[in-house]
């Protein structure tokens, strides 16, 4: 009689033993996320000649550079986005679900301005335009709140100093 009661019990030990697994892998995978530290994304400080910088978070990954900055809802002051391109070219780019307007600037390889749009409206519904592409090629694309590329005094041919923040 005894072998019948083990034999029974084992399917609800086993289960416990699978359901007891399960609830300490939830809880591990729990705890790591408070443990492991969350890479925050890159800022980049874009310093114009005149002196005005502007921090620009790293479009460095496709999710960053598919969406840019929309569904944003405003930048921080002197923010924007960088976009780091694998290769220089005519880089189009487009403000689909971007929520206020921008100013675009479209810097080479060296660093150098080679193309600026001011006041790019947001688009909410396709076909949205693209912008660009610059008269030269260009490596990087920065994007920051209409009104920016006034306040910096920035100009074509203007040589950008890049930094990490650190």
């Amino acid at each position: 009689m005894q072998s019948g009661q083990s034999r029974s019990s084992e399917p609800g030990q086993k289960k416990n033993r699978i359901i007891m697994m399960v609830l300490l892998a939830i809880l591990l995978m729990s705890v790591s996320m408070f443990v492991v530290e969350r890479k925050e994304s890159s800022i980049i400080v874009v310093r114009f000649p005149s002196g005005v910088e502007l921090e620009a978070e790293v479009a460095d990954t496709p999710e960053k550079q598919l969406f840019g900055l929309a569904f944003r809802e405003e930048l921080p002051p002197n923010g924007g986005m960088l976009y780091i391109f694998e290769e220089n070219g005519l880089h189009r780019v487009r403000t689909k679900e971007y929520r206020f307007p921008i100013d675009i600037l479209w810097v080479d390889e060296s660093h150098h301005v080679v193309h600026m749009l001011e006041h790019v409206e947001p688009c909410a519904k396709d076909p949205c335009p693209s912008y660009g592409p610059p008269p030269e090629a260009a490596r990087y694309v920065i994007q920051a709140e209409s009104g920016f590329l006034k306040k910096s005094g920035a100009m074509r041919n203007d040589e950008l100093k890049y930094s990490l923040r650190m």
